[in-house]
């Protein structure tokens, strides 16, 4: 037999045979890195699910606190609608009556008509308590005071949550 005919063989043999160690180096190469790729995703996963715990209990502390603080208010306001109620918070009366500008001026020594005190009652007052409307503008003073310190705690509970979750996110980096 030639040995030259048996080159295109050999040189066929060689390609068939590098090919095929090519492929299966190639495919356990692929294999290895998607075995690897797995690990890394459950690792990662984990640290995330830790993260989210992590986030979780911190937003529920802050759900008691504001929960605590919001109870605190509504005692408060609970208070003050039964101290309206029995008629121990009044609107403040005017210590100096306003005269209208078109008054005359009052005749006689100014320091003892200031030391005098008016023995007439004002309109405004009498001696059984507050009236009604008096109350219920009183009871809707709180209820609207009591609704913006509501408002300003739930503010800044979430001010806060916010920034312990970006401390938290922010921690791994």
């Amino acid at each position: 037999m030639n040995p030259i005919a048996l080159y295109p063989i050999v040189i066929l043999a060689a390609l068939i045979a590098s090919g095929g160690f090519y492929k299966y180096g190639y495919s356990n190469g692929w294999d290895d890195r998607d075995a690897e790729m797995q690990i890394e995703i459950a690792r990662k996963n984990e640290e995330a699910r830790a993260k989210e715990q992590e986030m979780a209990k911190a937003v529920a502390d802050k759900e008691t606190e504001l929960r605590k603080a919001n109870d605190v208010i509504s005692k408060k306001q609970m208070d003050l609608n039964s101290a309206i109620r029995a008629g121990r918070v009044r609107f403040p009366t005017a210590s100096c009556p306003q005269a209208p500008a078109s008054a005359p001026v009052a005749a006689g020594d100014s320091n003892q008509a200031r030391s005098q005190p008016d023995p007439t009652p004002d309109a405004n007052s009498d001696a059984s308590g507050p009236s009604e409307s008096e109350r219920q503008t009183l009871e809707l003073i709180a209820q609207i005071a009591a609704d913006g310190d509501r408002a300003i705690n739930q503010l800044n509970a979430c001010i806060d949550a916010y920034d312990n979750m970006r401390n938290i996110i922010n921690a791994q980096r």
